[in-house]
């Protein structure tokens, strides 16, 4: 009798024997897995502020064309420049009196030419003035004797002028 008792315990209490102790440590081992792999997996999952981004535009090849500033193309700006660097040379070279290179004769003779204007001008300042060297012959001692041909005109009054005849002309000496 006493087997039947048994049966009936057993079937009632279930199972008299201890689960194994494998079965914690599988589910922490499989829980230690699991999070290994996530974090593995998250790992391999880009940050976005690391991401590769596009390469940067590569800039317009510069060329005569491209506007520079204020609207100016590259020619235009390297042409006004170049304007404004030869007026500063030629201005320079007015100021300073840069001379080009001469031969020994071109030198020579503009030595020479200088030499003869200066001695020319010497002469003229030891010349008398035009009216104390000139008499005209027959002329009164007043200058305002003369009258001109304005004065004749006016002097006749009538407006027509006086007529000119072929002896009183003087002989043109080209005919």
């Amino acid at each position: 009798m006493r087997r039947g008792r048994r049966r009936g315990k057993m079937a009632m209490e279930g199972p008299r024997h201890q689960p194994p102790t494998l079965v914690p440590l599988l589910m922490s081992v499989t829980a230690v897995l699991i999070s290994h792999h996530i974090f593995n997996a998250a790992a391999q999952i880009p940050d976005p502020e690391l991401l590769p981004t596009d390469p940067p535009k590569k800039p317009d090849p510069v060329t005569s064309e491209t506007v520079v500033f204020w609207g100016l193309r590259l020619w235009q700006v390297v042409g006004i420049f170049s304007m404004f660097i030869l007026a500063i040379v030629i201005t320079l070279c007015c100021i300073f009196k840069c001379r080009i290179p001469r031969t020994k004769k071109e030198i020579e003779a503009r030595h020479a030419q200088r030499q003869a204007a200066k001695t020319y001008a010497n002469t003229l300042e030891t010349v008398p003035p035009l009216d104390e060297l000139t008499e005209v012959p027959g002329a009164l001692a007043e200058a305002s004797a003369l009258q001109t041909v304005s004065e004749q005109v006016q002097a006749h009054g009538s407006g027509q002028l006086p007529v000119v005849r072929e002896e009183d002309e003087p002989a043109n000496p080209v005919s």
